[in-house]
């Protein structure tokens, strides 16, 4: 018997000693610093890449959506242009997220950063002091046009006295930055210089991906990472929102039996992304979503339309506080 609570204290004491090394380890190497490319962006005083970036950053690039304290975010659902003064509050597993003041603020804001640094932390997932920028925003791959008439707009509107706090991690949260487990995110390929506006579908998957992100919500991942796990745009994300319900996004592929699309038509996808919302509390832009012209929406369903079915039935998209849904 001695024996045996002699193992059994080495094995206590080995466990415990890992557990405190991995501890030291995580708090000394979290905090890292990246390196990226600066992209060659340049903000402009033209009127029309201002006017592209405004309706981009109110509409379906939704940078509003965020971008404002979290009382805001019924007034953006109305359709209100708020100043982009930050302080939303984003939290799950691996930290508080809290949104940075966009207005020109030399202090609080943008106004002390190059455009060259505002491009590199929307495309390249690094901030102007080399921290990680957790990768909620889609705008890797969004062209050098688009990216710089929202810079432009942002420089255009009058400047506001905003401090947020920083970002807060939790644990779990630096353990998977010192792990590597989250790594800044960067473009898939050599982004465009330009794209070209009109209502085809090869204009609606730059859409969906590159700048409404509907495939950031609308497909399987890993919240502790990130990472898709499953068939992008399929649904299945479950999200847990301030009201304590967690929504589900729906299937967006056009499969007969377990997709959305496949029952609407074009005029029936439009007219629902204008009506705005229907499930209070839903993560949905809605608001934004419902400012998109025609043209836009009309891209963005055909391109959905060209997606090979994927069978991944979502029972509910609402589980009320105390639910939740179905685990794998």
């Amino acid at each position: 018997m001695k024996k045996v609570f002699k193992i059994l204290f080495w094995v206590v004491g080995i466990v415990a000693l890992l557990v405190v090394a991995f501890v030291i380890y995580v708090s000394l190497s979290w905090d890292k610093k990246f390196e990226a490319e600066y992209p060659q962006i340049q903000s402009t005083t033209d009127s029309a890449a201002i006017a592209r970036g405004k309706y981009l950053v109110y509409g379906p690039a939704h940078c509003v959506a965020c971008h404002v304290p979290n009382d805001q975010f019924e007034a953006v659902d109305r359709g209100e242009q708020l100043p982009l003064i930050g302080g939303g509050l984003i939290s799950f597993e691996i930290g508080n997220f809290r949104t940075k003041n966009l207005t020109p603020d030399v202090e609080t804001g943008i106004g002390g950063l190059s455009d060259q640094e505002i491009a590199r932390i929307m495309r390249n997932s690094v901030g102007h002091d080399g921290r990680l920028i957790f990768p909620f925003m889609p705008f890797q791959d969004m062209c050098d046009a688009d990216l710089a008439a929202i810079i432009s707009f942002l420089r255009s509107q009058p400047p506001v006295k905003n401090k947020v706090e920083p970002t807060d991690y939790t644990f779990l949260g630096k353990a998977v930055i010192a792990l590597g487990l989250i790594k800044p995110v960067g473009p898939t390929s050599t982004p465009a210089a330009n794209v070209s506006i009109d209502s085809t579908a090869v204009y609606g998957e730059y859409l969906v991906y590159s700048v409404a992100n509907c495939v950031g919500c609308h497909s399987p991942r890993d919240l502790t990472n990130g990472d898709f796990i499953g068939p992008k745009l399929s649904g299945g994300m479950a999200m847990l929102e301030p009201n304590q319900h967690t929504y589900v996004s729906p299937n967006l592929t056009p499969d007969p039996a377990t997709g959305v699309m496949a029952s609407w038509t074009e005029e029936a996808f439009i007219s629902r992304m204008k009506a705005g919302r229907v499930v209070e509390g839903s993560p949905m832009p809605w608001g934004n979503f419902a400012q998109m012209n025609e043209l836009e929406l009309k891209a963005i369903y055909r391109y959905l339309m060209t997606l090979d079915p994927v069978k991944n039935r979502v029972e509910r998209t609402d589980y009320g506080p105390g639910e939740y849904p179905p685990s794998e």
